[in-house]
C-alpha cells in the first residue's frame, strides 16, 4: 500500500503506483535573484508581479514542456506506466476538470472557484458523503456536468484497478476507489458515496475525493466507435468502456482528431498534438462555462530535449513561459533585462536522507535506532549555508515532512524553526554524554557499551566504530553538494561516512528494505531526493512500519497510530499531530526544499496565483492576457 499521490521529487521515473514528478532536477550555479525563505512563508526567489493593464483577447502563448516529459495519455484515468510524466496531468487538466481542483497559488489548498462542487458533507460516522455539484459547468456539447458523470468516473475506475493495478497511478487496494463500496446520483446535481470504513474526512476530502474526474458518460459509455450505449453500473459494461477508452488513448496520433476527446469541460479544446514529441496546440473552449474563459487565442506547449535548449528559447525571446534550470540562475538578471518575470517557489512536499534502520553491517541498525545518534546527525546539516551556498537562495529551509513553505494548514509548530540547528559542539556532546570517545578527524567509537541512560545503546559492543556509506542520485548535483557538506561535518566528531553516487533508478530499484530486501545490508543512508504529497500530507506510507514507501524500515509504534490517526481518525488536526512527531523523532535527516524558478514575458499578465501555481505543477493560462 502506499498514500495515494504521493510523487518522487527526483528524476521523471516510475516505481510501482507512485507519481513520479521531477522536483529538483537541476545542478546549482550563481543566482540573479533574491529570497528571504530561510524562515518566512511568504516570499520566493525573484518577484511574483501584480496583474496590470486591462485584459484583451488574442496572442498565442508559447509554454516549454518540460524536457524529455511531455504528455503521452489523454484519458483522465491514467496508468501507472504514464503518470511518471511531468506535464500529463497539466494537459489533462486543461480538458478535463477535477472534481476538486488545487492549489490557490503556491498554496495547497482546494480551489472553491474552479472546483466542480462544494467540499463534502460527512455522515453516519463518517462513513457517507455526500457532494452537492456546482450546475453551471457544461460539456462542450451542450450537456451539463452532472452527479451521473462522477458516479460515471468510479464505476470505470473500480473497472480499471480490478483488470490490473497498474490501470491507475494513484492507485493502493483498500483506498480509492476501492474505499468507496456504493456511489450513486441522487439527484442531478448530488452524490452520495457509501465508504467500506470511516475515513479521515479531511484525509478523503483533501486526498482521495481530489481524483475524481467527472467524465462525459453520455458520450463515453460505448464500447466501440458508434456502439450502443452501455450501462456502465454493470461491472462487465464498466470494463468493456474501460477497454475501449484505455484503446483509444492509446493512439497518440488521433488526440486531435477523435471525437471522444472533443467532449470536454475544461477551458481548452486539443487541437494539434505531435506523438513523436508530445508538442501540441490548445485553444479556447467556446463553449466553457467556469469562472473565466481565456484570453489567449492560442496555448503552444513547445517540447524540448533538454534544459539548455529551452533555456536558450527564453533568452532569445521566443517562449512566453518557461522554467529556469539551476545552472542558468546566473543569467536571471539577463532574463529580467530581457523582458522576463522570474519567480520560484518549491513545491509542497519534502526532501529527506532515509536511514536503513535494518541494517546490521557495523551494527548500524543498533546504533541509528538511538536518538541521540539521529539527533546528532540532524545538528550536522548547515541547512542556511545549504540554502545560500548550494541553491543559491532559491530554496527553503525545511525541518519535517510538513515543511513551512509552501503556506499549509497543517505544519506543526516544531517545523517552523529548526529543532535541531547545525551545531556540530551539540552533536559531539550528545555522543559523549552518550559514552562514546569522540576523535574530531578521527573515528570515535563506543567506549561505554549497555543500555544506560550515559552508555551507547542496547546492542552497540565496546569498540564500535561510527562508521558506515552512504548513497545519493548523480543528478542534480545540487545533492552531491549537500552530502559533500553533511560528511564533511561529521568528519569533524569522528563519524566516517564514505559516499557513493548513482542514478536515481538505481537507488529506488536497488536501496529499498520493502522492494529490495536482499540488499538491506548494502546501504546506511541514502539521498534520492523526495516526495511530492497532496494538499493532505500524511506520511502514509512512508514512515509508518508497513508502509511500501518506507525504505529504511523505521518502525515507530507511536508513529504507527499517529499516521493511522490521520487516515482513519476524526481529529482534523491529526495530520499536523503526525508531523510534530515525527519531525522530532528524525526518521530521516530533512532537507532544505528546492525552488521550481519560472520565467514568463512581462508583456503577459493576469492575477498572481495564476503565474504562483506553475510552482506547484499546474498551469492556468486560461487567466493569462496579453498587455501592450
Amino acid at each position: 500500500m502506499k498514500s495515494p499521490d504521493l510523487r518522487y521529487k527526483a528524476a521523471a521515473a516510475t516505481l510501482a503506483a507512485v507519481t513520479v514528478l521531477a522536483g529538483c532536477t537541476h545542478s546549482s550555479s550563481s543566482s540573479g535573484g533574491t529570497s528571504s525563505k530561510g524562515g518566512s512563508a511568504a516570499s520566493g526567489f525573484g518577484n511574483l508581479p501584480a496583474a496590470k493593464g486591462t485584459p484583451t483577447d488574442g496572442g498565442v502563448v508559447r509554454l516549454a514542456q518540460s524536457p524529455g516529459a511531455g504528455p503521452n495519455y489523454i484519458f483522465p484515468i491514467t496508468p501507472a506506466a504514464q503518470g511518471s510524466v511531468y506535464n500529463l496531468y497539466q494537459f489533462q487538466y486543461l480538458l478535463f476538470r477535477p472534481l476538486y481542483a488545487s492549489p490557490v497559488g503556491s498554496q495547497p489548498k482546494i480551489n472553491t472557484t474552479e472546483s466542480l462542487a462544494a467540499a463534502p458533507v460527512f455522515s453516519d460516522a463518517n462513513k457517507t458523503v455526500t457532494i452537492k455539484m456546482k450546475d453551471s459547468y457544461t460539456w462542450s456539447d451542450g450537456q451539463k456536468v452532472t452527479a451521473k458523470d462522477v458516479v460515471f468516473d468510479l464505476q470505470l475506475l473500480k473497472a480499471a484497478v480490478k483488470e490490473s493495478a497498474a490501470n491507475f497511478g494513484n492507485y493502493t487496494p483498500g483506498y480509492f476507489p476501492d474505499s468507496i463500496s456504493k456511489a450513486v446520483a441522487t439527484d442531478p446535481t448530488t452524490v452520495t458515496l457509501t465508504l467500506t470504513k470511516p475515513f479521515n474526512p479531511q484525509f478523503m476530502f483533501l486526498n482521495q475525493l481530489t481524483y475524481i474526474t467527472p467524465l462525459p458518460s453520455h458520450v463515453w459509455n460505448r464500447a466501440s466507435v458508434g456502439g450502443p450505449a452501455l450501462d456502465a453500473s454493470d461491472p462487465a459494461n464498466a470494463k468493456k468502456i474501460y477497454d475501449f477508452l484505455a484503446k483509444q488513448a492509446g493512439q497518440l496520433s488521433t488526440y486531435a482528431t477523435n471525437p471522444l476527446w472533443k467532449v470536454v469541460d475544461g477551458p481548452f479544446t486539443l487541437t494539434a498534438f505531435n506523438p513523436n514529441t508530445s508538442g501540441l496546440t490548445m485553444k479556447p473552449n467556446p463553449k466553457y462555462t467556469g469562472p473565466q474563459k481565456a484570453h489567449i487565442s492560442e496555448l503552444q506547449q513547445v517540447p524540448f530535449t533538454s534544459e539548455s535548449a529551452e533555456f536558450n528559447q527564453l533568452r532569445s525571446g521566443t517562449l512566453e513561459v518557461g522554467q529556469v534550470p539551476f545552472t542558468s540562475l546566473a543569467q536571471v538578471p539577463i532574463l529580467k533585462r530581457n523582458g522576463y518575470n522570474v519567480y520560484g517557489y518549491p513545491s509542497f512536499g519534502f526532501n529527506y536522507i532515509p536511514f536503513n534502520f535494518k541494517n546490521k553491517t557495523g551494527h548500524f541498525d543498533a546504533i541509528i535506532k538511538q536518538l541521540y545518534v539521529r539527533q546528532a546527525i540532524a545538528h550536522l546539516q548547515d541547512q542556511p549555508a545549504v540554502v545560500k551556498g548550494v541553491f543559491r537562495t532559491a530554496a527553503s529551509n525545511s525541518y519535517g515532512p510538513v515543511p513551512a513553505v509552501p503556506q499549509n494548514d497543517f505544519t506543526p509548530a516544531n517545523a517552523a524553526s529548526n529543532p535541531y540547528p547545525f551545531d556540530i559542539n551539540a552533536a559531539k556532546k550528545l555522543l559523549t554524554d552518550h559514552g562514546w570517545n569522540v576523535v574530531p578527524g578521527g573515528t570515535t567509537t563506543c567506549k561505554s557499551a549497555g543500555s544506560g541512560a550515559n552508555q551507547c545503546g542496547a546492542g552497540i559492543p565496546a569498540g564500535t566504530p561510527l562508521s558506515w556509506n552512504m548513497y545519493y542520485t548523480n543528478q542534480p548535483a545540487t545533492t552531491g553538494q549537500q552530502v559533500t557538506a553533511l560528511v564533511s561535518a561529521a568528519k569533524q566528531i569522528g563519524i566516517n561516512i564514505t559516499t557513493s553516487a548513482k542514478t536515481f533508478n538505481y537507488l529506488i530499484q536497488n536501496f529499498s528494505d520493502v522492494s529490495a530486501p536482499s540488499n538491506t545490508s548494502k546501504w546506511a543512508m541514502m539521498d534520492f531526493g523526495g516526495f511530492s504529497v497532496n494538499n493532505y500530507p500524511s506520511t502514509n506510507q512512508i514512515f509508518n512500519t508497513t508502509g511500501s514507501y518506507n525504505f529504511g524500515g523505521y518502525s515507530d509504534p507511536k508513529a504507527d497510530q499517529l499516521i493511522a490517526n490521520s487516515v482513519f481518525g476524526s481529529d482534523p488536526k491529526a495530520v499536523s499531530t503526525e508531523a510534530s512527531y515525527l519531525t522530532g523523532a528524525i526518521p530521516a535527516i530533512f532537507q532544505p526544499n528546492p525552488d521550481l524558478v519560472f520565467a514568463w514575458s512581462n508583456k503577459l499578465s493576469g492575477p498572481p496565483e495564476s503565474f504562483a501555481s506553475l510552482t506547484q505543477y499546474r498551469i492556468e493560462p486560461e487567466y493569462w492576457y496579453f498587455v501592450k
